[in-house]
This record gives C-alpha cells, sequence and structure tokens, in this order.
C-alpha cells in the first residue's frame, strides 16, 4: 500500500465478503482489522486483499517435533498444522524430525503452531538456527538412541525366557516334559505373566502412552496397532490364566510370548531406525565452523579485533597469511593467493589483488592484504549455501509419501476387520457366540500385528548397508537405496571426484640434447622461488624423484609471461609460448605435443636452459586411474552420466571427451550446481550426484541421491546420502547395484508381510467355518507372526552374500569376496 487510495480499494474489497461486518485499513501499520458475523474465514481475505491487487506477507518457519514413530505421525502433524487458521503449507520430515511452515502472520502465531503439535499428541520445539541447535539436536539423538537401547536390551533379556518356556514347548517334546516335570504348566504361565506383564508397561509403555491417546483421537497409528495386537495377546492370556471357564472348550492358552516379543522386536526395529536416521545437523555445524568467530576491521583509524557479527557493510578488514577470510569483500591493498576450493571445488589457489573479488570461509595462502567488506550475515555465500543444505535436507522424500498412503489404510481397516469379526459372530456364530467373537476378533489382532512390517524395511537396510561398507560405499540415510534404484542419471563433480583433486607434473618432453631429470631438476629450482601454486606441483615431482633442488639466484618475475633466475651454471628461463618468442626460441618442434596438450585440456609450459629451447612442460590434476572404468560400467547399465563442476568450459569439454562423458556445465558455483540438477530431473529422470567438495554440498543434498568421496571434507561427506569411503568411483556402480538388490528384497518382505496378512486375516476371521469348520486358533495367528518375522529376516540376511558389481579394489571393512 502506497496511500489512501490503496486502503480505499483493499477496504471495498474486504467489505464486500459475506459474513464481513466491520473492516478497518491502517496504512502507517500495514495492518487490516476484520470483524465477522460470524466464523472468520482468514483465507476468504486474502483471497480478497489480492484480488485487489495487493499482497499479504507470508512467514516460513522451522519447528521440531519430539515423539514421531512413523509415517502416520507425519501425516497427524501435518493435518493438525494445515487446520490452524493462516497456514499456507506444512512439510514434516521425519528423519530431520522436523515441521517446515508457512503461514500469514498476521492471523496465526508461533504459539498456534505449537499448541497444534501439542493437540495432535506430540510435543514441539524451537529451532535456533547454528552450533546451538546442532548440539541440542545431536544430544537429543543420543538420549533416543541410548533410551532404546536399554529399553530393547530389558525386553529381550525378559522376552528370551517367555518364548523359550512356550514355543520350546509346542517345538520340542523334551522342553515341553521338562516343563511339566518341573515347575508344571501353571507355574509356567504365571511366570511367563509376570515376565511379560513387566515387558508390555516397562519397556513397551511407550506403546501404550503415544498409542492409546492416538485411537481416542481417532488418528490410529503404528503405536496403536502395536497396544492392540499385544494387549489382546496379554488380555486373552490373563482370562486363560486367571478364568479359562469363560473361554470355549479347548481354547484356554495363553500366548505371553506374542506380546513380549512383539514389544522386543518393534523395539529392535526403532533402535535400528534412531541409528539410520543420520546426523543431518552435523552438516550445518561444520559449515558453520568455517566462519572465523573474530574479524580484524579499521574503525576509526585504528585496528580492532570485533566479533564476526559486529562487521557491516563498508568495514575495512585486514587478513594475514593463513587465515579464513571472515566475510564476502573486495581487495583494496595487497595482494595473495586464496584457496577457494570451499567454493569452486578447484585445487589450485587463485591470485588476488586490488579489486578482486574474495569469498567468506575461503583461506589466505601466502601475503597480507585488506579488503572492504561487501557482504555479510546471511549475504555471505557460505550463509546461502548453508541455508541451500538445510532446504535440501529439509524436503520430503517420495519413500514418505508411499509409506503414508500405505499406513493410513492398513491400521484402521485391521482394527475394522477385528470389530467386524467381533460383531459377526456375535450375532450369527454358534454357541457360545460370545467366545467365538472374542477368540476370533483376537486371532485376528494377533495374525495382523504389524511386527513383520516393522522389520521389513530396517532389516534389509540394515544388511545391505553392512553389505555395503564392505564394498567401500557408506549409506547414511536408509531412504537413498529406494532412491538410488532409480535413477537414470549420474552427475559428477570433476575435481577429486574424476580427478585427484591436486595438481601434478602430468608432462616433462625434453627436446633433443636434454635429459629429464636434468631438466626437472632445474625447473624446479627455479620454481622453489616462485609463489605460484603450479610451482609446488613441479617441485614436488623433482622431490619424487630423489632430485637435489638448489636455490637459485638473481630470480626475476616477469608479469604475465614467466621466470628466470641462475642455478649454478645454468641460465633457466620458464613460460608461455609468448614468453619463449620474445625469446626468440621457436616452439613449433613441440607443436604435436602442444596439441596433445590442448586437446586433454592442459596448458603447456616451456623451459629455456642456456639460449636452448629446451623441454615442453604441462601441470595439471590427473584423472583417477580408476575413473574411465567406472563411467564405462555406468554407461553398461544403461545410464547418463553428466559432469557438473566450476572449472572452464575448456578443461570441462576436455575431460569430458577422454571420459566420453554424455553432458557437461561448467564454470558453475554452488547455486548453479544445484540449478543444473534441476535442468538434468527436469524431465522427471532421478539424479544421483557425486561430489567432494565443501562447494558439492548443496547438490549433494539437493540430489535426489548425493554420494560424497570418502577422501572429501567432512561437510560433503556429512551433506551426502552415501559416502563412497576408498574414493574409487567405481563405487558408484556397485552402490546403484547393490541399491537395486536392496530394494527387491524389501518388496519382498514387504509383500511376504502384507500378503500373510491379506491371506490369513480372512482366515482368522472365520471365513472358512462355513466350507470346513475351520477356525485359526489364537495360538497358530501368532506362530503365522512369528513365522512371518522369521522369513523376513532370513530373506534380509540373504544380502549378505550380494556380489559386487565390479571389483574395487580394497575396501572399508576388507576384502570383497
Amino acid at each position: 500500500m502506497t496511500c489512501a487510495s490503496c486502503v480505499g480499494h483493499i477496504e471495498k474489497a474486504i467489505g464486500s465478503l459475506p459474513d464481513v461486518i466491520g473492516v478497518s485499513v491502517n496504512l502507517a501499520t500495514e495492518r487490516a482489522d476484520v470483524t465477522f458475523a460470524h466464523a472468520a474465514d482468514p483465507q476468504a481475505v486474502v483471497q480478497a486483499i489480492e484480488h485487489a491487487g495487493y499482497r499479504v506477507p507470508e512467514t516460513e518457519i522451522e519447528l521440531g517435533v519430539a515423539g514421531m514413530t512413523c509415517a502416520s505421525c507425519v501425516g497427524h502433524v501435518e493435518k493438525a498444522l494445515l487446520k490452524v487458521p493462516g497456514v499456507t503449507a506444512a512439510s514434516v520430515n521425519l528423519a530431520t524430525e522436523k515441521a517446515s511452515v508457512h503461514y500469514l502472520g498476521g492471523i496465526a502465531s508461533v504459539r498456534d503452531l505449537e499448541a497444534a503439535i501439542r493437540g495432535a499428541g506430540y510435543e514441539p520445539r524451537r529451532i535456533e538456527h547454528g552450533a546451538t541447535s546442532s548440539d541440542q539436536d545431536a544430544s537429543a539423538r543420543e538420549r533416543e538412541i541410548r533410551d532404546l537401547r536399554r529399553s530393547l536390551i530389558f525386553a529381550a533379556v525378559l522376552a528370551l525366557p517367555v518364548f523359550v518356556l512356550e514355543m520350546g514347548s509346542h517345538l520340542l517334546p523334551v522342553v515341553h516334559d521338562l516343563v511339566m516335570n518341573t515347575m508344571g504348566m501353571r507355574t509356567s504361565w504365571l511366570i511367563q505373566f509376570a515376565l511379560t506383564t513387566i515387558v508390555l508397561f516397562g519397556p513397551g509403555l511407550r506403546f501404550f502412552s503415544k498409542g492409546i491417546p492416538a485411537i481416542a483421537r481417532g488418528t490410529p497409528d503404528m503405536n496403536s496397532l502395536v497396544v492392540l495386537g499385544t494387549s489382546a495377546a496379554w488380555g486373552y492370556s490373563l482370562v486363560a490364566t486367571f478364568a479359562p471357564a469363560i473361554l470355549p472348550p479347548g481354547t484356554a492358552n495363553v500366548y505371553y510370548e506374542a506380546a513380549a516379543v512383539i514389544v522386543a522386536l518393534i523395539l529392535l526395529g526403532r533402535y535400528l531406525e534412531a541409528k539410520a536416521k543420520g546426523r543431518t545437523s552435523d552438516a550445518i555445524k561444520r559449515l558453520i565452523g568455517l566462519q572465523p568467530k573474530t574479524a580484524r576491521v579499521v574503525r576509526d583509524g585504528m585496528t580492532q579485533e570485533i566479533a564476526l557479527t559486529d562487521v557491516r557493510t563498508g568495514d575495512i578488514v585486514e587478513l594475514r597469511p593463513g587465515e579464513r577470510i571472515p566475510v564476502d569483500g573486495e581487495v583494496v591493498d595487497g595482494n595473495s593467493y586464496v584457496d577457494e576450493s570451499m567454493i569452486t571445488g578447484e585445487p589450485v589457489p587463485v591470485a588476488k589483488s586490488v579489486g578482486a573479488e574474495v569469498v567468506g570461509g575461503t583461506i589466505n595462502k601466502t601475503g597480507a592484504f585488506t579488503f572492504r567488506a561487501t557482504k555479510v550475515g546471511a549475504n555471505t555465500v557460505l550463509a546461502q549455501i548453508i541455508r541451500m543444505v538445510e532446504q535440501a535436507q529439509g524436503s520430503k522424500l517420495p519413500i514418505q509419501a508411499m509409506v503414508d498412503r500405505v499406513t493410513a489404510w492398513f491400521v484402521p481397516v485391521v482394527m475394522g476387520i477385528a470389530a467386524l469379526t467381533f460383531l459377526i459372530w456375535l450375532v450369527f456364530g454358534p454357541a457360545p457366540a460370545l467366545s467365538f467373537a472374542l477368540v476370533n476378533a483376537v486371532a485376528v489382532l494377533i495374525i495382523a500385528c504389524p511386527c513383520a512390517m516393522g522389520l521389513a524395511t530396517p532389516t534389509s537396510i540394515m544388511v545391505g548397508t553392512g553389505r555395503a561398507a564392505e564394498l567401500g560405499v557408506l549409506f547414511r540415510k536408509g531412504e537413498a537405496l529406494q532412491t538410488l534404484r532409480d535413477v537414470s542419471v549420474v552427475a559428477l563433480d570433476k575435481t577429486g571426484t574424476l580427478t585427484e583433486g591436486r595438481p601434478e607434473l602430468t608432462d616433462l618432453e625434453p627436446a633433443e640434447g636434454f635429459e629429464y631429470d636434468m631438466v626437472l631438476q632445474l625447473v624446479a629450482s627455479v620454481e622453489t622461488r616462485s609463489e605460484h601454486p603450479i610451482a609446488e606441483a613441479i617441485v614436488a615431482a623433482a622431490k619424487a624423484r630423489g632430485l637435489a633442488v638448489p636455490s637459485p639466484t638473481a630470480f626475476e618475475a616477469t608479469p604475465g609471461l614467466g621466470v628466470s633466475a641462475r642455478v649454478g651454471e645454468h641460465d633457466v628461463r620458464i613460460g608461455a609460448d609468448r614468453f619463449m618468442s620474445k625469446l626468440g626460441h621457436d616452439v613449433s618442434a613441440f607443436a604435436d605435443k602442444a596439441g596433445q596438450l590442448g586437446a586433454k585440456g592442459r596448458t603447456p609450459l616451456y623451459a629455456a636452459i642456456d639460449g636452448r629451447l629446451a623441454a615442453v612442460i604441462a601441470v595439471a590434476d590427473p584423472i583417477k586411474g580408476t575413473t574411465p572404468e567406472a563411467i564405462r560400467a555406468l554407461h553398461d547399465l544403461g545410464l547418463r552420466v553428466a559432469m557438473i563442476t566450476g572449472d572452464n568450459q575448456a578443461t570441462a569439454d576436455a575431460v569430458a571427451r577422454m571420459l566420453e562423458i554424455d553432458e557437461v556445465v561448467a564454470e558453475v558455483l554452488p547455486d548453479g550446481k544445484v540449478d543444473a540438477l534441476n535442468r538434468l530431473r527436469s524431465d522427471g529422470r532421478k539424479i544421483a550426484f557425486v561430489g567432494d567438495g565443501i562447494n558439492d554440498a548443496p547438490a549433494l543434498a539437493a540430489a535426489d541421491v548425493g554420494l560424497a568421496i570418502g577422501t572429501g571434507t567432512d561437510v560433503a561427506i556429512e551433506s551426502a546420502d552415501a559416502v563412497l569411503m576408498s574414493g574409487d568411483l567405481r563405487g558408484v556402480v556397485n552402490a546403484i547395484a547393490l541399491s537395486q538388490a536392496t530394494i527387491r528384497n524389501i518388496r519382498q518382505n514387504l509383500f511376504w508381510a502384507f500378503g500373510y496378512n491379506a491371506a490369513l486375516i480372512p482366515v482368522a476371521a472365520g471365513a472358512l467355518f462355513p466350507l470346513n469348520g475351520t477356525l485359526l486358533s489364537p495360538i497358530f495367528a501368532a506362530g503365522a507372526m512369528a513365522l512371518s518375522s522369521i522369513f523376513v529376516l532370513t530373506n534380509a540376511l540373504r544380502l549378505r552374500v550380494f556380489r559386487p558389481a565390479i571389483a574395487a579394489g580394497r575396501h572399508a571393512l576388507g576384502e570383497a569376496p
């Protein structure tokens, strides 16, 4: 709004709405107060304002949500938030335990959102962005894992004797005889009752505290099914133990072992899930750690060391060699080389002089300089990277939507079938109808217990990821196993992924009459006085061959051309072709070699010794020896390979030609890499991105699956879904093959878990009784449940013998078989 006319337009638009009996718009505060005759309709007001050509500002907030355990919880929280007036969008992430909410600030408030979360049965937590928040999240995760581990051990220790007493007696006659001849059946039942009761209302109490309120709210979840299944088994056994006369003859059996083992197995699933969620906040913490705590700023003619948060745009900042640059800026005095690998991914430091831009978080290597701060706080490149990682990690995965749909119908349908079974037998069943109704309803609940469902995915993920670690691939997030199976494009960073990630002397061809070692020794001696990073590679190559590198004399650098010096009795000059031409040397003798270097994206340098052209030299970041084989294997899998890099176009194209890469995107910064990924997936293709640098963190988090080279930075690793621990790109091929095998395994498990329910729930309900008088006793229902779990576990363990698709040498946990 800009004037009184705007106020009038908005008041007229809002006033025309039904039920609006009063409206007052304030130009100074930019607020509209609306009075309704009946129930308020904020969305209608917003639409009226937007239709009039104005906009209601929208606020975005992240809230932590504690107490979520499954996809049903996610759905319940989202629905509760969307019911709050003024909320336009809500997305809940189970892995990060966070809710991202868009709401109209003038209508909804943070307290309204927190009240909605509490009303759904969960506990909200306000998030303070930064290191403190990361520490709090890590502490909360560790407490959850420790609590689950204690509960799991306690439940397993108590459930084991219950299982041995009951199932051992059924399966092994010798156990049955031993129990009957020592303690007797009744004493055995009493012991089972005591131990199972402790399990249910000790470590299993967490299911009751969540499941029962969820049933009361009409939003049953997996906790509710666990409660119903275990309560049915325990309650039926309780009646059989203390009041067997009210049960039909022959049905006074106990199922304590089902209740106790169910609790232990579900706790195992929860524990594995908590371990597999991944340390999402660690990536943000490490990124924040790249920012210096303080900066030296010139104010009032004096240098002061102040907190980073106090640096303002326009401040003059002083920097010493080896220090990390605090904020983005422009050099105003001095020159140096700056390591910008965290931004560009390229290993060679970049020369900086007056007028050059510097980026916060990068490292000053050699000289001292001062610069003017141009971007501070949330506007720096590093802050933008942090935000991109946070947004990408908070996005919702496709697997969650599938689980949401499945759980939404499974839980209430099972409960409905059990209730319908009870009613049908009560009305139409033979005498005693009540007993038959109770027995069959209990059978439905016991056979539909989500034990196998709870184990189907985590056991396959556990075994699959364990086998992957043996093959040099670490899956940090179990969800990546599903998504990686469906990728059709593998996008690769260049430096440190396709290449070694450090400059090396790749070529030195001496002219006739010169020896390789002599030329390398003399050239390296001159380069010891050069500050250029390429010189380090030449000196390192000479030392690697055991050559002495004496100090030169009369060193002179010719800007833009090359360097000259005397080494002993030799006059040595090194530079580009234009430097040699200026010195009167004809470089055409090396024309073929220079052409070959150009085709590989390498820039040739020349050396002249004692007035004669002595050699052509090239320094580059060499391709890893395993890279060509890996790319061929990816092509053999029917995948397209793309390269996304901050390197220049010519070098990128040369590398792509050598490796037969299908698509190239060069000269991009971190946000450009994310945009490139979005373009690659524009036609619905799923993208896997492989990188190693901090600059790759946003792309690793934004890709459908991010795979980090294990030799890369910690931030890249923490932002990825999977890590190639050996740094071998062939691990990508094995990761995809293992993903396919694991998802097949999970689908088999889920088919069994749901299939046996679909087949046996009707039997448990008594569907065969009119045909042949068959009823499924709850003990056989419990046996079917146990068999389902055993099948799922056994099937998952088959992944331990997965064979790698391509040999990748030594692996993290030993040699591949």
